[in-house]
């Protein structure tokens, strides 16, 4: 590769997601749902994914730690609530690293600039990043926004670049960018997780750039554009 100055705007910036893109989110979630179970009964936990929804709707992302104080104060005195923080706090994020998932982004550091580009709260999404060990692969360039796509001048003011390649598991988002961001930006859909795998998501938006069966086969392929 060509040396560029320290300071100069590199020709590749990978934007990468996280949840269902670098790690297992829906492993997450149903250890989660598990737990819920053993430790408060059906109902408190039916309730439990209920505010989360509510919570969802109100504020635009996913917000389990919000979820565990509303809980508290429609279930006073509630037995195993107290257990819900310590296992969310503490859950091995880093096992649920997809295969490949670590190799594939110090592999695309080769090529350019690796970023972090989330969506999620502004407390436990950033520990989940930091737990599972990502931030530090990606030397601490992490964003974490409500809604990422409605963030991107954002995105272009923190990490310039010549061309953009983002890599989500959610095809709407990716359309969205797409659509803003034209032939700038490389869009690189692993078909991971619920949203990639649902048939009625995947006909509902015009097809990524480049589709993966998972986020491993970015390690082998020399077929993408940024490899000269």
């Amino acid at each position: 590769m060509v040396e560029r100055p320290a300071d100069a705007v590199p020709p590749w910036v990978f934007l990468i997601d996280v949840d269902d893109t670098l790690l297992d989110n829906d492993r997450f979630e149903t250890d989660l749902r598990t737990f819920l179970v053993d430790h408060l009964g059906d109902s408190p936990a039916r309730r439990y994914w209920e505010i989360v929804e509510e919570l969802r709707t109100r504020l635009g992302f996913v917000d389990f730690l919000g979820a565990v104080e509303r809980l508290r104060i429609e279930y006073p005195g509630l037995p195993g609530l107290p257990q819900i923080a310590p296992f969310l706090l503490g859950y091995r994020f880093r096992d649920r690293l997809y295969p490949g998932a670590i190799d594939a982004l110090r592999a695309l550091a080769r090529f350019g600039r690796t970023v972090i580009l989330s969506d999620g709260d502004a407390v436990f999404q950033p520990m989940k990043i930091l737990h599972a060990g990502i931030g530090a692969l990606v030397d601490g360039r992490v964003l974490v926004f409500v809604h990422k796509e409605a963030s991107l001048d954002e995105v272009t003011r923190r990490f310039p670049a010549d061309r953009y390649v983002l890599i989500d598991d959610k095809l709407r988002i990716l359309t969205a960018v797409k659509s803003l961001w034209g032939q700038r930006v490389v869009t690189i859909e692993p078909l991971q997780g619920h949203y990639a795998l649902d048939p009625v998501v995947q006909s509902s938006f015009p097809p990524p750039d480049i589709a993966l069966d998972s986020i491993g086969d970015l390690v082998e392929s020399r077929r993408w554009p940024w490899v000269t």
